[in-house]
């Protein structure tokens, strides 16, 4: 199974392929898509859009793992993430790809066994249960990383509801 792992955001939204069979995972790519600041909102949404369209043509994934917004402080800022949310979300139903959801808690639990733990703690499992030579860089792509190897190792994965496109 190949799955396409995100970190939505509007700045840097992170991305990455991971292959997962019977027990082994694996890192086949992973990227940033990044947006300029001054931009109007919309061009940046575009950008997001296209650009994640590109890698789900280029790499085929069989579903896309994305993680559920989660700010208690700023509401502009979850605004924006959340239309970039959606616009990943619109491209997988557009790729008729089927889409699993995660909390942060799910991801951190999934990948480091503790719900609270850190983002360096989050890096370095990433780059040990992939095998990588570092921490990806920026954050953003460890997140997406991490989201993908939460799916890889759930066992919820064995009963999405497929959607009928």
């Amino acid at each position: 199974m190949r799955i396409l792992g995100i970190d939505p955001g509007i700045a840097r939204c992170g991305w990455s392929i991971v292959q997962s069979e019977k027990f082994k995972v694996k890192s086949l790519n992973y990227g940033c898509v990044e947006t300029k600041n001054g931009l109007p909102i919309e061009l940046r949404l575009k950008t997001v859009y296209e650009q994640i369209t590109e890698i789900i043509e280029k790499e085929k994934p069989d579903v896309l793992a994305i993680e559920e917004l989660f700010f208690n402080t700023n509401a502009k800022t979850a605004f924006m993430v959340g239309q970039a949310r959606g616009v990943v979300l619109l491209t997988a139903a557009q790729n008729k790809i089927p889409v699993a959801i995660y909390t942060p808690l799910q991801v951190k639990v999934a990948v480091t066994g503790y719900g609270k733990a850190e983002k360096i703690q989050v890096g370095k499992m990433v780059k040990a249960l992939l095998k990588l030579k570092e921490i990806p860089k920026p954050d953003d792509v460890t997140d997406a990383l991490a989201i993908a190897l939460t799916h890889a190792f759930s066992s919820k994965f064995n009963s999405i509801k497929q959607p009928s496109f």
